[in-house]
């Protein structure tokens, strides 16, 4: 039997899972990119095993990454035997992506400021009749 070693989450991984969490992005997503910021490449077993996710999640959210385009996926075959296995490895920094989350708040940001100004403008037109 082959030994193998898997990342596991430890107390700096679930902050940031949690900090991602309370920006909006879905724990699955989060999960994930809180365990590929940490390790070169991993298979979705790899991930199920060391992020907490169960494999559908991890579907969901690799699904996710593809979207945006963060994450690179390749096959490596394993001695001649079994099925190949897909091994994934974020594509994007890290950077790129907080870039991303950092740019959708603000935009969401700007839009909650412009319906407080409408708001505004339509209550101060109400007074004034």
């Amino acid at each position: 039997m082959k030994e193998s070693y898997v990342m596991k989450f430890d107390s700096r991984d679930m902050q940031v899972v949690e900090i991602l969490r309370s920006l909006g992005v879905p724990r699955k997503v989060s999960n994930m990119l809180a365990y590929l910021a940490n390790v070169e490449e991993a298979t979705s077993r790899d991930i199920e095993r060391g992020s907490d996710l169960r494999q559908p999640e991890v579907s969901i959210a690799l699904r996710t990454l593809r979207k945006h385009n963060w994450i690179e996926e390749s096959v490596r075959r394993n001695d001649g035997t079994g099925r190949p296995v897909k091994v994934y490895r974020l594509k994007a920094s890290i950077d790129e992506i907080l870039k991303y989350y950092e740019e959708e708040k603000l935009k969401e940001a700007n839009r909650a400021m412009e319906r407080i100004q409408k708001l505004r403008a339509l209550l101060s037109q109400s007074e004034s009749s």
